[in-house]
């Protein structure tokens, strides 16, 4: 599941119609999930960060479905 999160992730990453400073926390969450830690605290911090992400004003719909979809496979991980 995380592998599915990741890719999504950077499918956002990649997308330059989203705005730097959104991309930048994107990059940040990815690197959460790739620590070499419990899965479960992984989640939680990715978690965070993207709902942070979700509420930024200067995100387009499409993207924050897309994060919303990240974070509904997140959940299922818990």
């Amino acid at each position: 599941m995380i592998p599915e999160a990741l890719e999504l992730l950077n499918e956002i990453c990649d997308d330059n119609t989203v705005p730097k400073n959104i991309r930048n926390k994107i990059r940040n969450t990815v690197l959460i999930l790739k620590e070499e830690k419990e899965n479960s605290l992984k989640v939680n911090e990715s978690l965070q960060e993207l709902d942070e992400i979700s509420d930024d004003p200067n995100i387009s719909s499409y993207t924050r479905a897309q994060i919303w979809n990240v974070v509904s496979i997140l959940e299922s991980i818990k």
